[in-house]
């Protein structure tokens, strides 16, 4: 069983901790691999390092996939029997070599250094509050909003989103869709209170057009 911890590419769709939970527990019963996909959510996106902290599991996943932030792209073991015997067994342009693990241990203690990912954890309950705020303020126009206490992987739904989009790149604003309907916020882990409060202001700038 392979998880997104959030449904990234269909719709930004967000599940419980108690449903990963109970995921995990089938998998243990029936002796099936849980491999959870941390390709867009890791390296500090939802507040915690890897997303799959949040939910508390009885034991860890058997496998965890990483790219994007972390500058190649690869995977490790929770589970020590499905380590390779040899070294480069599982080897590409990007993921592997000796050069991509040393960036990325770089990236980790940038990362460290910084305190980045308590730091998205602040940012984004901030930022989730206002956007609670423009929720309440305009019905209909932030509709299922999500990701609380999910650091900036935040989304909600928009009734007209592909104009949404069009918009937001009229007051400077370059946002994502996913889905159907869905406007996904995806900054960086230095995005600070400060953006939080230009992105709010933009946001309803959009829906007053």
């Amino acid at each position: 069983v392979i998880v997104e911890p959030i449904q990234s590419e269909g719709g930004d769709n967000h599940a419980s901790p108690a449903f990963f939970r109970g995921l995990r527990e089938l998998t243990a019963k029936h002796d099936v691999l849980f491999i959870v996909d941390e390709v867009q959510t890791g390296i500090g996106a939802t507040g915690k390092f890897w997303a799959h902290e949040h939910w508390d599991l009885p034991t860890p996943p058997d496998m965890v996939t990483f790219s994007k932030k972390a500058q190649t792209a690869g995977y490790y073991y929770g589970n020590p029997a499905l380590r390779p015997n040899k070294p480069y067994r599982q080897f590409n342009t990007w993921m592997g070599d000796p050069a991509r693990a040393i960036l990325f241990r770089g990236i980790i203690e940038e990362v460290k250094r910084l305190n980045l990912v308590e730091h998205t954890a602040k940012t984004g309950d901030y930022l989730y509050a206002g956007l609670e705020k423009l929720a309440a303020k305009y019905p209909g126009q932030f509709n299922n909003l999500r990701g609380k206490g999910q650091g900036t992987f935040i989304a909600f739904d928009s009734p007209q989103r592909d104009e949404f989009l069009k918009k937001a790149k009229t007051v400077g604003i370059n946002i994502g869709g996913s889905g159907a309907s869905a406007v996904r916020l995806r900054p960086m882990l230095i995005f600070d209170q400060g953006h939080a409060d230009i992105l709010l202001e933009a946001l309803e700038k959009i829906v007053k057009m």
